[in-house]
């Protein structure tokens, strides 16, 4: 943790960081601990070496039973957990990518609430190849971020997609130069610092149930957050702060 912000980093790099059953226990911990902590503004998840995370563990996988992939899922961090940690995270999530973000790597990213890229990343579905579907969300998630139809042909054809052609897609925030990466990433929270805690983790949640309710559920609920937010001392502050032409002092609370 540093000025405010959880880096989490994959660190497997001579298999470029492929998610198996101890670095999936890790990062369960580490997003766990990191959404509990009040003195973190952001989370950010990225990899070391020279890619973010290129999938799943093949190796352990090649001779594998469906009876022993349920029992994995039991035992240690599956996707649909570290997903449901991030979405319930009441931070920005941000992966910051570079090189590969590929299989459960890509799933990974998906999960997140940013995606920041560098030139170099290349994003896929590859399970296509192996005689598999995505494992970790994949068919589930990229429609509802992609389109139906995009999300088929991605997933169908197992194509490895540049970052620039992601971020046309809408799924990448932005795509700068591999050595920008991190400035980037910094100058993103730059701006989220400036922003209420309590005000960002209620424009998380409610746009998160945007894409579980009807639309008229939806108002209902952003109206409900809406006006629970005048209970707060942010709030208060917010509006004086404008009224007086000054930056607002954030409480948190």
């Amino acid at each position: 943790k540093k000025d405010g912000v959880a880096w989490i980093t994959l660190n497997n790099p001579e298999r470029y960081n492929a998610l198996d059953a101890k670095t999936r226990r890790e990062l369960k911990q580490a997003l766990e601990d990191a959404s509990r902590d009040s003195g973190v503004l952001a989370i950010v998840i990225r990899g070391s070496g020279k890619a973010f995370s290129a999938g799943g563990d093949i190796r352990a996988m090649a001779e594998m039973k469906p009876l022993d992939i349920l029992n994995m899922a039991r035992e240690v961090g599956t996707a649909l957990v570290l997903s449901e940690i991030i979405k319930n995270a009441p931070k920005p999530v941000i992966a910051a990518v570079h090189g590969y973000c590929l299989g459960a790597g890509f799933e990974l990213a998906q999960a997140c609430d940013i995606i920041i890229a560098s030139e170099d990343a290349v994003f896929g579905q590859p399970e296509i190849n192996l005689g598999l579907i995505p494992g970790g969300g994949g068919t589930q998630r990229l429609p509802r971020l992609i389109g139906e139809k995009k999300a088929k042909e991605l997933i169908f054809t197992g194509e490895r997609i540049p970052a620039k052609e992601m971020e046309q897609m809408g799924l990448v925030n932005k795509v700068v130069p591999a050595d920008k990466l991190m400035d980037a990433v910094n100058e993103f929270i730059a701006k989220i610092k400036e922003k209420s805690p309590v005000a960002l983790a209620a424009a998380k949640e409610a746009i998160n149930a945007a894409l579980e309710v009807s639309l008229t559920e939806g108002f209902k609920y952003e109206a409900q957050i809406f006006a629970q937010l005048f209970s707060t001392e942010d709030q208060k502050e917010g509006a004086k702060a404008f009224l007086e032409k000054r930056k607002p002092v954030w409480k948190g609370k």
